[in-house]
């Protein structure tokens, strides 16, 4: 399957606005029905209440969050798409800006069936805790 280009983009505008809805059953929309993501080879959170959950844990932590959509690729129905989060740490209040990427796999509606999450995790948690080098 080859993922129609328009239809592809539009999904990326609209996943990173549900990012910045505030609102994580907006993220979850964007994914194939029991499919999910895994960051950082942790644990798998497949299923629609598992990415609200995980989608909602970020909006939590940074009530003031900007996702921006740095860039995207594609390739038959493979697609990277590249993002920075910024806002401020609900328990430190200090700024995060976390760059990263997601592999996704997607159906021929565009929605997610599968995501791997990238992001560096200790630069992440300094960051959290106000380590900035």
């Amino acid at each position: 399957m080859r993922l129609n280009k328009d239809a592809f983009e539009k999904m990326t505008e609209t996943y990173t606005t549900a990012w910045n809805s505030g609102n994580p059953e907006e993220v979850a929309d964007h994914y194939a029905p029991d499919k999910g993501i895994t960051i950082n080879r942790g644990e798998n959170q497949f299923g629609r209440e598992a990415i609200i959950a995980m989608a909602g844990g970020f909006m939590a932590s940074f009530p003031d969050m900007k996702l921006t959509r740095d860039f995207v690729r594609f390739a038959g129905d493979h697609a990277i798409f590249g993002w920075t989060l910024e806002g401020h740490h609900l328990e430190t209040g200090n700024l995060v800006k976390a760059s990263g990427w997601e592999e996704w796999e997607l159906n021929e509606n565009c929605r997610i069936t599968n995501s791997l999450g990238w992001f560096d995790t200790l630069d992440y948690e300094q960051q959290v805790a106000g380590q900035v080098q």
